[in-house]
């Protein structure tokens, strides 16, 4: 099989991106728990008032001021997450209220996670840059030696802890997405990227092990 070209994966990474704000808009919406990063975007929306998509977009170009001191080099990829993934979760949550019923909750997050993962292999899949947070996570690993494993699981603690303590949403939901993100995102992965190499969740895509 050819590989795809460079304007296919151009497609591949815009709807992914789009796909994946969306994604998080849902699961956020669903208000049953979201993951660590979505975390600390809400704290520390609710304790400035800024929108979350607006929080998110300026967590993701912190994040990768960080990248400087560890020498990562963003791609394309990376530069266009930090812009879009925020901006699509903020329109989804001005269209889209939270449901009253459980059930419909229950629904909108299942749909919200599995679309996430679907995004993430588009994402992925064109391999234009590492997202904001994974690059930091791997430049922790090169740069101190750490198992990728020790440098995912400190960092996202940390932003979970921080994110609580500032008001963000902890519950069940962020428990099912840390258990569920990385099986769904190895089933779409191989499946939405099979021209071309499949990188390890660790090396691009927005958080998809658990964000």
């Amino acid at each position: 099989m050819r590989p795809w070209s460079p304007v296919r994966r151009m497609v591949h990474l815009l709807v992914g991106l789009v796909l994946y704000g969306i994604a998080d808009g849902l699961i956020v919406q669903a208000a049953l728990g979201v993951s660590p990063w979505s975390v600390l975007a809400q704290g520390i929306s609710r304790q400035t008032g800024l929108l979350f998509g607006v929080v998110t977009i300026l967590l993701g170009a912190v994040v990768l001021l960080l990248w400087i001191p560890l020498r990562q080099r963003p791609g394309i990829g990376t530069l266009l997450n930090v812009l879009i993934v925020g901006a699509a979760a903020q329109g989804l949550l001005w269209l889209v209220p939270t449901p009253p019923e459980l059930a419909a909750r229950i629904a909108m997050f299942a749909l919200g996670l599995i679309l996430l993962a679907v995004a993430t292999g588009l994402y992925v899949g064109a391999q234009y840059g590492a997202g904001p947070r994974d690059g930091l996570m791997t430049g922790l690993t090169a740069r101190l030696g750490w198992a990728i494993g020790v440098s995912r699981s400190l960092v996202e603690i940390t932003v979970l802890g921080i994110g609580w303590l500032l008001g963000g949403n902890v519950g069940l939901g962020t428990l099912a997405f840390a258990l569920l993100i990385g099986p769904l995102c190895n089933l779409t992965l191989p499946l939405l990227a099979p021209r071309v190499r499949r990188p390890a969740l660790s090396e691009g895509g927005p958080e998809c092990s658990p964000a």
